[in-house]
């Protein structure tokens, strides 16, 4: 099928592109840019008159619930939700039951993937058999069955050893390394930010240490193995100076953070609000500027959505008790914007944060829309305000604190090579 688009902004970072300009897909790739091909004839029109014209977005870690917990989420709900949220590339990590420690769940998660049609999946896979920190994966194999990288995510491992043997294995394999550095002994049973708010709600905190501690033993150790590594979902100030220091040194390694811990701090914890229970966990404002100087800077080259849809009873308990996590790739764009608006980075640079950083780290062929690439595209209106309700959420996660709230910003159509899957 042949499509166009005409009118709209082009805005694509990895190709250092920003025009009005028109976008010429054919065979579910981009064929033209600007000039109309002699040959080209349209089946079907876009007109993006005002709109921005993106790369579809690339979620680093994006959980779905499926195999195994379905009540929160299926593999079609979610990437649904994806799709109306721009994102047509999503990194999945091994929080399914049984793990992605198995070719046969690996290419089970793609494929019904693929059966739904609505985004694409990148499955990253288990570090350890049964994310039990002790047996190393069979990652040659998780590679060959479409497995992008490694990952233990927030689970122990018995010992040091294991996890330099983990990164030797995907050093050799050449798969990027997803850490998510964390101390547990330092953590413990804390839910919240270790401070004032903690304090005051007498609820468990998390120390900054608990997150720098790990991260200064795992830098050593990418190191000395030489792994392609990214690190998930950082959250505090001293984080991003030890990743900046690493990469001065000339460390090769990339790192993100979730779009909460850009927007939000523990202050939205005040009255107990569960829904803003996440892990990491938010922490105070000097971290949370620190994290946007990260993202502007580049040290930070890609923002997450931290997409964790839980049903309705796993928040139903008292706030330590609660499931951890926001279901939030519906809301990644306009808060997002949001950033932008405030003066914290440029619409160029968010853009990048969501399209080629985000899939340079994850070392995928996404996020750009150059002359022959695949046509997954993002179109949005950066001024539309809408409502976000239980019922325009495709996700069935309705777990985001910022239900029945107005939002600026909205996704207008999604293509994944060339097709249609969302339009609002």
């Amino acid at each position: 099928m042949s499509l166009l688009i005409t009118g709209g902004r082009i805005i694509d970072p990895a190709n250092r592109v920003d025009t009005v300009a028109d976008i010429y897909i054919s065979e579910g790739k981009v064929a033209a840019i600007g000039d109309q091909a002699s040959t080209f004839q349209a089946k079907q029109t876009i007109d993006a008159t005002g709109l921005i014209i993106c790369p579809g977005f690339v979620d680093l870690f994006f959980y779905i619930p499926e195999p195994g917990y379905e009540q929160k989420g299926t593999v079609e709900s979610e990437t649904k939700a994806a799709a109306a949220g721009g994102v047509t590339s999503l990194c999945c990590p091994p929080a399914t039951s049984p793990v992605i420690d198995s070719t046969s769940i690996a290419t089970s998660i793609q494929k019904l993937a693929s059966q739904s049609g609505y985004s694409r999946i990148w499955p990253i896979a288990a570090m350890t058999m049964g994310l039990k920190g002790a047996q190393l994966s069979e990652m040659a194999t998780l590679k060959k069955a479409g497995c992008i990288g490694v990952t233990n995510m927030r689970y122990p491992f018995d010992n040091t050893r294991v996890l330099l043997r983990c990164l030797e294995y995907a050093a050799s394999q050449d798969m990027t390394a997803f850490l998510q550095s964390i101390d547990l002994f330092l953590e413990q049973e804390g839910c919240v930010h270790n401070g004032p708010f903690s304090t005051r709600l007498g609820l468990p905190g998390i120390p900054e240490t608990a997150e720098t501690v790990a991260l200064a033993r795992d830098l050593l150790l990418v190191e000395q193995t030489g792994v392609r590594a990214h690190f998930s979902q950082l959250s505090t100030a001293r984080s991003v100076d030890m990743i900046a220091d690493a990469q001065a040194r000339g460390l090769k390694i990339t790192a993100d953070a979730s779009i909460h811990h850009l927007l939000s701090t523990d202050e939205c914890i005040k009255n107990f609000n569960c829904l803003y229970h996440i892990q990491p966990p938010l922490r105070d404002k000097t971290d949370r500027e620190r994290l946007r100087e990260g993202i502007s800077e580049g040290v930070l080259t890609a923002i997450s959505s931290q997409h964790q849809p839980h049903e309705t009873a796993a928040k139903m308990a008292p706030f330590a008790e609660t499931a951890p996590g926001i279901s939030g790739v519906e809301t990644l764009l306009p808060l997002a914007l949001e950033l932008v608006d405030n003066g914290v980075f440029g619409l160029s640079t968010m853009i990048a944060r969501l399209t080629c950083g985000p899939a340079d780290a994850a070392d995928i062929n996404a996020g750009n829309i150059g002359i022959g690439q695949r046509a997954d595209i993002c179109i949005f209106d950066p001024k539309e305000r809408w409502l976000l309700s239980a019922e325009t959420l495709h996700s069935k996660g309705k777990n985001t604190p910022y239900l029945n709230t107005m939002l600026k910003g909205r996704v207008r159509y999604t293509l994944v090579e060339g097709r249609r899957v969302f339009q609002s």
